[in-house]
């Protein structure tokens, strides 16, 4: 029996949310699974991954074989790595102190990269809220100005018609 880590699709239409179970190659994609190991939610922001990483290595260890996806979710949590990392171990290339070193620097690495690609976007975030707060001042202050315009040409007419009609009461009078 060759077995598969692979998705199993849930949810809704139109609101995934997939467990990643390790089933029968032969199994249909949402029936009978082995073991479930996790799952992922991919309309987060940024997408939720839960993977529990000592079982998934166990069944990378007894010949596990994981679909594209699958595979790319474990290299994001690092099951992958440490799963190469094994295989340098099992053939004397590290000693499991090297391995573990090696494996806690990736993710010290990755916890920077992902602290950094947050502050970037609050930043992205934050500039775009000040531009169209800048762009909305500039705005209110034109339709101020049109407004200012606006009353000024009413007043002028309205002393103008009232300027009119004082001097035609004043001609009605002399004559």
């Amino acid at each position: 029996m060759s077995t598969r880590i692979r998705l199993q699709r849930r949810g809704k239409k139109h609101q995934p949310f997939y467990t990643i179970v390790v089933a029968d190659s032969r199994a249909p994609r949402d029936g009978r699974f082995i073991e479930r190991l996790g799952y992922y939610d991919p309309l987060t922001d940024p997408a939720t991954i839960e993977i529990d990483i000592d079982r998934a290595l166990y069944w990378l260890k007894v010949g596990a074989q994981p679909s594209d996806t699958a595979k790319s979710l474990l290299s994001h949590k690092g099951v992958m790595l440490k799963f190469h990392l094994w295989k340098g171990i099992q053939k004397g290339a590290l000693t499991e102190e090297q391995a573990e070193q090696k494996f806690e620097q990736w993710l010290k690495e990755k916890e920077q990269r992902i602290n950094k690609a947050k502050e970037a976007k609050l930043l992205k975030e934050k500039q775009i809220s000040q531009q169209r707060l800048e762009h909305e001042k500039q705005v209110r202050i034109k339709r101020e100005q049109l407004l200012a315009e606006r009353l000024a040409a009413q007043a002028q007419k309205a002393t103008e018609k009232i300027a009119t009609s004082e001097g035609t009461t004043e001609e009605a009078e002399e004559n």
